[in-house]
């Protein structure tokens, strides 16, 4: 994502400034606001150069994990409820974390409540373990005194986001799977089963049907350039990647994974179960409902769902009901909708998005269980066509001689 400098002054007045990564300036303005910060100045600028370790330092750091946490939750709430204070619970924590990174991360949140910060302003200086919604519950527990009830909310909301995570990457493993060995066995056909039989048809001297000329002939291909292939596709995949890594390459990326037959509605149901669980966490927590739309769409994975809640949260900061932008978005079912208007009806809205992330989520499973019965059918077609072709293409020639040869006797 694109990178902003900021202004800005704290609940203290005092002047503040960094960088900070958001999808545009009105999606860092809010993340600044979780934190208790009131921007002054947003701009575009550059990702910051950080000094940190050296090559060999980053070739062996470990990436901190979303279980670590996951985990992080549960011990704090279980040290601070049994009335540990912070400073001794973090210490625990950093000593006992087995991830050198995760146990930096730690220490430096010690030592800058240690210089008198809050906790969640510490927790900014980790954008990469710590999300702009993570912070803001944390925010909210601090200036209601219930940190330790909100931090299991947050274990139990990162317990459910890690669920749907893992259900969504099951979804396409199968059908994953099974497209990779497909190509795997066509580059194994035309290296070196279709070379033999093109060195067998030789002897023949014989007229070969159109179908075998083009296999060989897209086998000699590989052969002979198998090399600039390979560099080719590498240069795809890495102008795709630098494509998907722009504002607009991304929007579109996300936007097209919707639309993947099967799958695609499968990842919107788990996208959209993960927004009504946190929009149903931030305002429980006592978040308002527009800080709550603009800190949740900013931790959604797919980027044109996150434009979608932002236009929700722009109506509803025109004064429009959360029903009316919800409707606008044209992405939850007339069914969710029903249960919105009820919900700002009886003011229990986060009771509501609650039992709408239950709904998906069941949803979710049962296509998931589903799933493997609905793309069998197109693999084995697929599957049946490519064996169809090269079976033609390779046996039709000596098939075609045989029957000659038998004619003549």
């Amino acid at each position: 994502m694109p990178h902003f400098a900021y202004r800005g002054r704290d609940r203290g007045g005092q002047l503040v400034e960094g960088v900070q990564e958001g999808a545009d300036s009105g999606a860092v303005a809010g993340q600044l606001l979780a934190t208790g910060v009131t921007p002054i100045e947003i701009k575009p600028t550059s990702a910051p150069l950080r000094a940190g370790p050296g090559l060999l330092e980053r070739w062996s750091e470990k990436k901190v994990e979303h279980t670590e946490v996951l985990l992080f939750c549960r011990h704090m709430y279980t040290l601070l409820k049994a009335g540990v204070p912070i400073m001794g619970a973090l210490k625990g924590l950093q000593e006992s974390a087995e991830n050198k990174t995760f146990s930096g991360v730690v220490q430096d949140i010690r030592e800058n409540l240690d210089s008198g910060h809050e906790l969640s302003v510490c927790l900014t200086r980790h954008p990469r373990v710590f999300d702009p919604f993570y912070v803001a519950m944390v925010r909210v527990g601090e200036v209601t005194g219930t940190l330790e009830e909100v931090f299991l909310r947050l274990f139990n909301h990162l317990e459910f986001e890690k669920f749907m995570r893992d259900q969504v990457k099951a979804a396409v493993r199968y059908p994953t799977f099974v497209v990779v060995t497909m190509g795997i066995a066509i580059v194994i056909i035309n290296i070196f089963v279709i070379p033999a039989f093109a060195k067998v048809y030789q002897g023949f001297k014989a007229e070969l049907p159109a179908l075998t000329k083009a296999l060989i002939g897209f086998s000699n291909f590989m052969v002979a350039y198998w090399p600039a292939i390979l560099v080719v596709l590498a240069m795809l995949v890495y102008g795709f990647r630098l494509y998907i890594g722009t504002t607009r390459g991304r929007l579109k990326w996300d936007e097209f994974k919707l639309k993947i037959p099967i799958a695609g509605p499968i990842v919107l149901r788990a996208t959209l179960a993960r927004f009504s669980r946190s929009l149903a966490l931030a305002i429980r927590s006592g978040v308002p409902a527009v800080q709550a739309l603009s800190i949740v769409a900013n931790t959604v994975d797919n980027t044109h769902v996150a434009r979608k809640l932002e236009g929700m949260r722009e109506g509803v900061e025109r004064g429009e009901s959360i029903l009316k932008t919800a409707l606008a978005t044209e992405i939850f079912t007339p069914i969710v909708l029903q249960m919105v208007a009820v919900g700002e009806e009886t003011g229990a809205l986060d009771d509501l998005m609650s039992e709408i992330a239950d709904m998906y989520q069941r949803e979710v499973e049962y296509d998931l269980k589903n799933l493997a019965a609905q793309i069998e059918p197109i693999l084995v077609v697929g599957l049946g066509v490519l064996v169809l072709i090269l079976a033609l293409g390779v046996f039709l020639p000596i098939w075609d001689l045989g029957t000659a040869a038998l004619g003549k006797k």
